[in-house]
């Protein structure tokens, strides 16, 4: 049962970053924190609708590609995001 939670808790580390501290522009300091690794979806960010933030224990309310009515990220209707794309994975197997 052990190594069951440590494979869990050790895949969700993997697969976040983690940001340290930083000033904004206007002066306010962000505190370090951990975020999703980053990707062309909405859906699968700790704020979306439907996930909890395993850190913190807050639920999402950001509304995403499957919401009703649904929100994209801003390359989503980019014209040149597809060969991006394609050029990103050439040889991969996508």
């Amino acid at each position: 049962m052990a190594l069951i939670v440590l494979a869990v808790v050790s895949s969700v580390a993997s697969a976040d970053n983690y940001v340290r501290g930083y000033a904004r522009h206007d002066g306010t300091y962000v505190q370090p924190h951990y975020q999703t690794a980053p990707n062309q979806y909405r859906h699968d960010n700790y704020s979306a609708q439907g996930n909890t933030n395993p850190y913190n224990g807050r639920e999402g309310t950001q509304r995403h590609e499957y919401s009703n009515p649904p929100t994209y990220n801003q390359n989503y209707g980019n014209p040149n995001y597809g060969q991006a794309h394609q050029r990103a994975t050439k040889g991969l197997g996508f």
